[in-house]
C-alpha cells in the first residue's frame, strides 16, 4: 500500500472556490475573536477523527449529515466512461496547527504563556489549520477489475518564530505545531444494470491514524484528525449524471447510491461531494468580496458588524488567528462601491422548468380571473388564511403595485409588488425590496388612467 504526500492545487479554479468555501466554513466566527463563545468550540463539519477515539465514543452515525463526526466517509455517484476513461479524486482537509507563545528567559529558555504582548504586536495562543490535498488517480478498467486503495499522509512538524519588542529586543517566539494526519482511501467501482452504459463510483476515505488513545480529550483527537473533509472528482473522458435529478433511465440507480456524511453534486464537468449539502453546480455570489467563515451570514451584515468592533476587539482578533486579520484588512479597505454590491442583487431567469422559451420579469404578464396582470398592474391583496406569512393578513384590502412577475425553481408565478400607502414605497422600489404573492391572492383592479 504506497503512502503519498500532499500535491500542488492546479485546475477546477470554479469548483475551487465553492470547495475553499467548505473547507472553511464555520472557521473562526464573527467577531473572530478567541474569547467569543462560539470560537471556543470548533471545527463542525466532514471531522473525520482516529477510528479507535471515534469507536469508544460511539461515533456510528451512518446519515448522510457531514456535521455528525465519525472517522470515515463514503461517496457513491454515478458516471458514463470507456474502460480507459481515468478517474481522478482530489481528497482535501484541514490539518489541526496549534500555536504557543513562549517568552524568553534570562537563562536562554522558553516559557509558555498565554498571550505575548510585543507592543504592536500581540500573540494568542490558539488553534489554526493547514490545507492539505491529494490526488489519487486510476483507470475505469483497473476499478471494475478491483479496489484500489492509496494511503496519505500530512507530515507533523514543528516552526518556531522569534518575536521581539518595539526596540528589537529578543522577547520570546511563537511555536507552531502539527501532528501527522494518516488517512487512507479506497476507490471502487460496479457497473449497473441500466438502459446505457453505467458505472457507480465508490470512494472511501478513512482516518488511519492510531497514535491517539481512546481516552484522549476531543481537542487532543481533533489535533490527528480531518477536519471539514470533501473530494473533487473528475473523468477523462466521460461525465458523471446528477442523483438530484437523473435522466429517467437512472433513476433507479440513483436512488441506491449510499451516501454516508457527505454527498456529491454536480460542479461544472467535476462532482463535488461535500459535507454541507449543496445544490447542482453551487457558486460564489460574484458580489462577496472574500470569505468571511460564516455562508449562512449575509457578507453585508457580516462586514457591518466587523466595522463596529473596538479597537481592542479588533487588536485580540488579529492576535487570534491570521486569517481573521485578513477579514479586519479587507473590511476596514472595502470601497463603498464594493460594499453597495452587498447590498443585495436580482438575478433574472432565462429559464423556467415548464418550458417556456424565456422568462422577463418586466414583461411577462399572468392571467387574473380574466384579467391579465403584468409589471404596472394595479392589485387589491387578498393573502391566504392557511399556509402563508402572518404578516401578510395585515395586508388584506390594501392595494397595490406589481413590480414584476416571476417563476420559481419549480415554475410556480409570484407577483413582485409594492404596497400603495406604504410611506416607504419609493424607498423599497430604489433597493428591490418588494412583498411576494400568489395569482389568487391578489383581485385585479382598473388602471384609472
Amino acid at each position: 500500500m504506497e503512502t503519498q504526500t500532499p500535491v500542488a492545487a492546479e485546475g477546477l479554479d470554479a469548483v475551487r472556490a465553492v470547495a475553499d468555501a467548505i473547507l472553511y466554513e464555520g472557521y473562526l466566527l464573527y467577531p473572530y475573536r478567541r474569547s467569543s463563545g462560539k470560537n471556543k468550540v470548533r471545527w463542525q463539519f466532514g471531522v473525520l477523527l482516529p477510528p479507535a477515539w471515534a469507536r469508544a465514543h460511539g461515533l456510528t452515525d451512518e446519515g448522510v449529515a457531514g456535521a455528525a463526526e465519525s472517522w470515515w466517509q463514503r461517496t457513491e455517484c454515478l458516471v458514463q466512461a470507456p474502460p480507459d476513461a481515468v478517474i481522478e479524486a482530489r481528497v482535501r482537509f484541514l490539518q489541526v496547527q496549534w500555536r504557543s507563545p513562549e517568552r524568553l528567559r534570562p537563562d536562554g529558555s522558553h516559557r509558555p504563556v498565554d498571550r505575548l504582548d510585543a507592543g504592536g504586536r500581540l500573540e494568542l495562543e490558539f488553534d489554526e489549520a493547514v490545507p492539505q490535498e491529494f490526488e489519487v488517480r486510476a483507470r475505469v478498467a483497473d476499478l471494475l477489475a478491483g479496489e484500489h486503495r492509496r494511503r496519505l499522509l500530512a507530515p507533523g512538524g514543528e516552526f518556531a518564530e522569534p518575536i521581539t519588542d518595539e526596540e528589537g529586543r529578543p522577547l520570546g517566539r511563537v511555536v507552531r505545531r502539527r501532528r501527522p494526519v494518516e488517512a487512507a482511501v479506497t476507490m471502487s467501482m460496479h457497473a449497473l444494470p441500466a438502459a446505457h452504459p453505467l458505472h457507480r463510483l465508490r470512494i472511501r476515505v478513512e482516518n488511519a491514524g492510531e497514535a491517539t488513545p481512546a481516552d484522549a480529550p476531543r481537542d487532543e483527537a481533533l489535533r490527528s484528525a480531518l477536519i471539514a473533509t470533501h473530494t473533487l472528482l473528475t473523468v477523462e473522458p466521460g461525465t458523471f449524471l446528477s442523483l438530484l435529478d437523473p435522466p429517467a433511465w437512472a433513476e433507479e440507480a440513483a436512488r441506491e447510491c449510499v451516501n454516508v456524511h457527505t454527498f456529491p453534486v454536480l460542479a461544472g464537468e467535476a462532482v463535488l461531494s461535500s459535507p454541507i449539502l449543496l445544490q447542482d453546480h453551487p457558486k460564489i455570489a460574484p458580489e462577496s468580496p472574500g470569505d468571511l467563515h460564516d455562508a449562512t451570514e449575509i457578507d453585508e451584515l457580516l462586514a457591518l458588524r466587523t466595522r463596529t468592533l473596538t479597537d481592542a476587539e479588533k487588536r485580540e482578533a488579529r492576535a487570534t488567528d491570521p486569517r481573521a486579520a485578513e477579514i479586519l484588512d479587507r473590511v476596514e479597505t472595502m470601497p463603498p462601491e464594493v460594499m453597495a454590491r452587498l447590498h443585495g442583487t436580482i438575478r433574472e431567469r432565462t429559464w423556467n422548468p415548464a418550458g417556456d422559451p424565456g422568462v422577463s420579469p418586466e414583461t411577462d404578464a399572468v392571467t387574473v380571473r380574466g384579467v391579465p396582470v403584468a409589471k404596472g398592474s394595479r392589485v387589491r391583496l387578498r393573502p391566504r388564511t392557511r399556509g402563508t406569512d402572518p404578516q401578510d393578513r395585515f395586508l388584506d384590502g390594501r392595494t397595490a403595485l406589481v413590480e414584476a412577475v416571476l417563476r420559481d425553481v419549480e415554475g410556480a408565478v409570484h407577483l413582485a409588488v409594492t404596497v400603495e400607502d406604504d410611506p416607504a414605497a419609493d424607498l423599497h422600489q430604489w433597493h428591490g425590496r418588494f412583498r411576494y404573492f400568489a395569482p389568487g391572492e391578489v383581485e385585479p383592479l382598473e388602471d384609472p388612467s
